[in-house]
């Protein structure tokens, strides 16, 4: 039974020199229990003391823009955890799930009472809720929302959350860094970023993958190569495979990102689009043996007939200047010939019609795949 209490925060001045909420007005207490000892409510709710006391509240989890008032934080009988993050679907929710989902769930395992909240206990808590009560049931987003909903009825995550909520879902309700959709919402995240700020920040560094030339243990068996030089380019894990769309590009979209350098310099784009036409059909030969190999990182998704039209990879570290540079072209660091293109700000189309942003592409006419046979380097 969904419990409720309506009230007005308590208005008392805080200590000077201590954070305060009081230019802040979230309306009236609003709390509804999701499921034993899962309180769901809004801010007043998480600083009206009396409030905290009549519910039992021993741990509170609070997504917003601000964290809680010092006396609260501060209160003997409760444990506090706070996730700074704004109510707008581009905000990286995803990221937090999982220790948000474990907080809550060690609560309730200690015999505790937790309230999560944001501002008005709408979209950011939760989304966080949703998240916890898909693993906490094995549900999948729609079910696990409507039971939220059936308990507080103007839960609404926004549309960016409810996105990033399905594919918490798809990753077995854990972040899994080798699955390819999670890769793209990194991707993608980082891309604004670059938009923004024109330069990678530290916090998206992880998205850049270690070189696969550099000796390490247990390298991957698969990995394209520069056809000049041989030099190791990418490894399959590095691969963001697509099915062709079997569809000639929309009229007045670009098949290829801008192939813009640190100069300016930008080549004709028919020349781009000629090396991606004339790319070898040895890819396209060889793409089911590998599949069947079943070889690379776990959790890599692999469907069949993936277009070879172009080559999207992960960017790599080998690729320069990447972090410094919103878009430009990619050059192999041994002979320096020109491998493709990348693009932080803008997609870019396939052939095949698909599109990917943001996008690093190989030209497959410039390099080839090869397969490592008892430590034996043999071209497939």
């Amino acid at each position: 039974m969904a419990q409720k209490q309506q009230a007005r925060s308590s208005g008392k001045p805080q200590d000077s020199g201590s954070l305060t909420r009081e230019d802040f007005d979230g309306g009236p207490v609003s709390i509804d229990e999701i499921e034993t000892g899962l309180f769901l409510g809004n801010l007043t709710a998480a600083t009206h003391m009396e409030t905290l006391k009549s519910f039992k509240i021993t741990h509170i989890l609070t997504l917003d823009s601000v964290p809680l008032p010092q006396h609260i934080l501060e209160a003997s009988f409760l444990t506090t955890k706070y996730i700074q993050i704004a109510d707008m679907p581009r905000e990286d929710i995803l990221q937090h799930l999982e220790s948000c989902v474990n907080f809550i769930s060690s609560a309730l395992d200690q015999q505790g009472n937790v309230l999560v909240h944001c501002y008005f206990g709408v979209s950011r808590s939760s989304s966080t809720v949703i998240a916890y009560m898909m693993k906490r049931h094995n549900l999948d987003f729609q079910p696990a929302y409507e039971l939220v909903r059936g308990k507080r009825r103007f839960v609404q995550p926004n549309s960016g959350f409810i996105t990033q909520l399905k594919l918490f879902r798809r990753m077995g309700c854990k972040i899994d860094p080798s699955y390819q959709r999670y890769k793209m919402h990194r991707l993608r995240l980082a891309g604004e970023q670059m938009r923004k700020a024109k330069i990678l920040p530290q916090s998206f560094h992880s998205v850049v993958r270690p070189d696969p030339d550099i000796t390490r243990e247990n390298p991957e068996p698969i990995v394209f190569r520069c056809r000049r030089c041989r030099r190791v380019l990418a490894s399959k894990s590095h691969v963001l495979e697509h099915k062709p769309r079997d569809r000639l590009p929309r009229e007045g979209t670009s098949t290829a990102v801008p192939n813009e350098d640190a100069s300016g310099e930008t080549p004709p784009p028919t020349q781009t689009q000629a090396d991606n036409i004339s790319a070898p059909r040895m890819l396209e030969q060889v793409a089911e043996r590998i599949r069947q190999s079943s070889l690379g990182s776990p959790g890599h998704e692999s469907t069949p007939n993936h277009c070879r039209s172009m080559l999207f990879i992960e960017p790599i570290a080998w690729m320069h200047r990447i972090m410094l540079n919103t878009q430009g072209r990619l050059y192999c660091p041994k002979c320096e010939q020109k491998l493709g293109n990348f693009s932080w700000i803008n997609a870019c189309q396939c052939p095949c019609g698909e599109t990917l942003s943001p996008a690093f592409y190989l030209i497959p006419s410039k390099v080839e795949l090869s397969k490592a046979v008892q430590n034996v380097q043999t071209t497939v």
